[in-house]
């Protein structure tokens, strides 16, 4: 089994993971995306982005002719890749063990259970990783049950019950004697070909900062270690108080969450990889390993309206850390940084993988995320609307914590009225984007509903004055009389996708005339489909080159704004139609492409909040009918 020959589409892979880092695996077996110890960790595994350097760990039948399914065990994040060929029947089981996620380590596993059910078959295994994204060397000591691969900064070792044991609960087939696992030397990787037949399994097990030597594992213990983590996730998933429709969609979207949440510190990466393209051959390649502030609103109102009140608040807890960390009225610099990473950190900085060949040749691949210093006053907004959904259910924000904020809101008193990149995070230079203005509006709004619901001490005079002031600018600049809508920034009539959260936070009625004349104007210019792009960049240069898919986040606020607006029918229709392009186990990317095809960083964890969001709020509204919804009253309504 040589290095693979051409990329996976995007689309085909499944995600596992254990709370602190997550690995993908491809329909035909392999392990083409995996860091370690933490989500933001230099790669082992990167083959996704280039197929000699990045590394690889492969499972798969040693057939020409063979057939792949791939899904998960009902209610769990145990991924099965199935092999069938005319003589036989196989299976690759993944997944990696939870235990005691809280506690930050650099130890983590990777578990590969391989089996046949009917027949025989033939596999062959590749292990070749490269640590560091390929820069650097590591060594290799062989073993009679394993290998170990190492390098100055991490360990990891491989681990293979060659007795190949029979699975107890599959028919075994007795006539049949199983072939041993011989681990061959490649360079410094690791290879292997075994047959098995029905019943028989194969146990495999990458361990990353072991203490015990290659080979000290059993079929026994992995089978105990795959019905503790099929329990985890069954346990986590009962605590859901979701009821309404498309339950399974929205319990896969959640534990999908879940899986992309660093536990130590409750912070939600914004995807698994780095450097996946949002146009296929283009430069519009990110790193989106790291933790937005701007996710904090949408978390938390996904979280809470599911009934996962404790990742809500573990989330909130690492936010209002950041805010601890930074916040004070008198400095010029903004109180938050855009992003940071998993452990709070801010040390983003950007370089580009020059050898690397990008996924399908888009270059350049990038890993830290410049667009960490940028000014984004929108997250402002969005961390205020994430407190205060929290304060509805009862999740109030302490003393310490509330004078900080005082501490930010006087800061954004003095610096919301001026220039700033946006929400999209564009290349192309600073503007007085509308939706960072609304979110400014919406800060303001949320501290002053807190303040005079528990009698908080507070500036109210100023904030509402500031408040009034930043709802009569957007109305007045940000309306666009010609177009007939509101636009991106004063200084276009190009729109936007984002300020389809108008009438979720309450800004406008969405029965109002400017409203939805607004709608309709993104109904003709932003909506392909029924899927809806964030803005037109050739009519709006972002400063950079290229087009991109449709927004994903964007078609399910389009789907609530439809909602809210009256039009219920085309509400359900565009959902029930945006399935029908997630992938093969229900996971999303970023962007969908021209032709129906995942783009850009994937899992995408705003596409999942936005299609949990979507759910709870259009499920509300098909019973109860059309208008604005509220946590309480989406609470009211379960219980």
């Amino acid at each position: 089994m040589n290095q693979p020959d051409q990329f996976s589409p995007i689309a085909d892979h499944g995600l596992i993971g254990d709370l602190q880092t997550a690995a993908l695996v491809a329909t035909d077996g392999t392990i083409d995306f995996y860091c370690c110890p933490r989500f933001d960790s230099p790669s082992i595994f990167a083959a996704l982005l280039d197929r000699k350097r990045g590394g690889y760990f492969r499972i798969a039948a040693d057939e020409p002719d063979c057939v792949t399914k791939q899904l998960y065990f009902p209610d769990s994040a145990i991924l099965i890749t199935r092999f069938m060929t005319d003589e036989g029947v196989g299976e690759v089981i993944d997944f990696m063990p939870i235990d005691q996620p809280k506690i930050a380590t650099a130890h983590h596993e990777l578990v590969r259970r391989v089996r046949v059910v009917r027949g025989s078959m033939r596999f062959s295994l590749a292990c070749a990783p490269r640590f560091d994204y390929g820069r650097h060397a590591h060594e290799l000591a062989m073993a009679e049950r394993g290998a170990v691969f190492s390098t100055p900064d991490l360990t990891l070792t491989l681990h293979v019950d060659t007795s190949l044991a029979t699975d107890p609960s599959l028919h075994a087939d007795t006539t049949q004697m199983p072939d041993a696992m011989q681990l061959t030397r490649r360079e410094n990787d690791v290879y292997a070909t075994f047959t098995l037949h029905a019943g028989q399994v194969a146990t495999v097990v990458l361990e990353s900062s072991a203490e015990n030597p290659p080979g000290t594992i059993s079929a026994h213990a992995v089978n105990d270690m795959m019905l503790k983590t099929a329990q985890f996730w069954r346990n986590w998933l009962e605590r859901s108080t979701y009821r309404g429709r498309w339950r399974e969609m929205v319990s896969r979207s959640a534990m999908t969450l879940k899986l992309m949440t660093y536990a130590p510190s409750g912070a939600l990466v914004a995807a698994i990889t780095t450097g996946l393209p949002e146009q296929i051959g283009g430069e519009r390649n990110w790193d989106y390993r790291y933790t937005w502030i701007r996710d904090a609103s949408f978390s938390v109102y996904a979280l809470l309206g599911l009934g996962y009140t404790e990742e809500a608040g573990a989330f909130l807890q690492w936010v209002n850390d950041r805010v601890k960390e930074h916040a004070d009225e008198h400095r010029a610099a903004p109180p938050l940084k855009i992003m940071y990473r998993v452990d709070g950190s801010s040390d983003l900085h950007e370089e580009v993988l020059e050898d690397y060949e990008g996924y399908l040749g888009s270059q350049p691949v990038r890993i830290g995320n410049g667009a960490s210093d940028q000014l984004q006053l929108d997250i402002y907004g969005e961390l205020m609307d994430s407190i205060y959904l929290a304060d509805t259910q009862g999740i109030r924000v302490g003393h310490p914590g509330w004078m900080r904020i005082r501490e930010v809101l006087a800061w954004l008193s003095d610096h919301w009225d001026q220039p700033e990149e946006g929400i999209w995070e564009t290349r192309g230079g600073q503007q007085p984007f509308v939706y960072g203005r609304l979110m400014c509006w919406l800060a303001f709004d949320r501290a002053i509903r807190i303040a005079n619901h528990h009698g908080l001490p507070a500036d109210l005079p100023r904030w509402m004055a500031t408040r009034d002031a930043i709802y009569q600018q957007i109305m007045e600049k940000g309306w666009n009389a010609k177009r007939g809508a509101f636009v991106q920034h004063y200084n276009t009539d190009v729109l936007d996708a984002a300020l389809l959260m108008m009438p979720l936070v309450g800004f406008v009625s969405p029965q109002d005339p400017m409203w939805r004349s607004t709608l309709r104007a993104m109904d003709g210019e932003l909506v392909s489909d029924s899927l809806v792009y964030r803005y037109n960049p050739s009519a709006s240069p972002d400063g950079l080159r290229g087009h991109e898919g449709t927004f994903s986040i964007a078609t399910y606020w389009y789907v609530d704004a439809l909602a809210r607006s009256g039009r219920l029918e085309e509400a359900r229709f565009t959902f029930e139609k945006m399935a029908t392009y997630a992938n093969h186990v229900g996971l999303f990317a970023e962007q969908i492409g021209l032709t129906g095809g995942q783009q850009g960083n994937f899992p995408q964890a705003f596409t999942h909040l936005a299609l949990i969001n979507a759910a709870i709020n259009l499920n509300y509204q098909l019973d109860h009918g059309a208008g604005r919804v509220d946590l309480d009253q989406v609470s009211s309504a379960r219980g």
